[in-house]
């Protein structure tokens, strides 16, 4: 038996093919690059506070509480890396990476998240301020608050901002994110070497 159809028939056939193989292409686009973050695996050592610490995840404005790699290409523009992500939401990644530098230095009794079972004598506060590679100047940048607050009276016993630039070699995945680990690296160094007035 012959089939016979109509033009509209057939543009509309012709239209779902179009449309199969679009959704075909979109399917095989490789996917996003994943890149993590490293802790110092020997930070310096001080006089630093004993006890039990509980680090928060630090607070973050919108363009980084994310997976994207913020790119500026000029002041006060945003856009961010393509086909490159973060294994985390940054201040979640962050966050471990905190807690990693610690305990690599064995300066604690102890050191985790809020909701862990710990004896809690001190929290760590902080804001992920910058995080970002400057397309302008080639440089990576990361700049993180801290607060120490004694958890048993509430009050801020310390403050202080760190921060670290890197020079990127090329604006793309591996260079940026490398730069960007660096610049944190150096952040997490100081942040563990730093007494933060708590003994």
């Amino acid at each position: 038996m012959t089939l016979f159809l109509s033009r509209r028939a057939k543009a509309r056939l012709g239209a779902l093919a179009l449309a199969a193989l679009a959704l075909t292409g979109c399917s095989s686009a490789p996917p996003p690059q994943t890149f993590d973050l490293t802790a110092p695996s020997r930070p310096g050592r001080s006089a630093g506070f004993a006890g039990n610490l509980i680090v928060a995840e630090p607070i973050a404005v919108a363009t980084l509480d994310g997976q994207n790699v913020v790119v500026k290409p000029t002041t006060g523009i945003v856009t961010y890396l393509p086909n490159s992500q973060w294994a985390d939401r940054l201040p979640k990644l962050v966050q471990s990476k905190i807690i990693e530098a610690y305990e690599n230095s064995n300066r604690l009794r102890s050191v985790g998240r809020p909701g862990d079972r710990l004896t809690v004598d001190y929290q760590l506060l902080s804001e992920l301020r910058a995080f970002e590679i400057d397309a302008a100047t080639g440089t990576a940048s990361v700049e993180l608050t801290a607060k120490v607050v004694n958890d048993k009276t509430g009050k801020i016993v310390a403050a202080r901002v760190f921060s670290a630039r890197r020079p990127v070699a090329a604006v793309d995945g591996p260079n940026a994110t490398r730069a960007l680990d660096a610049a944190l690296g150096e952040v997490l160094a100081d942040l563990v070497a730093w007494r933060g007035g708590a003994a």
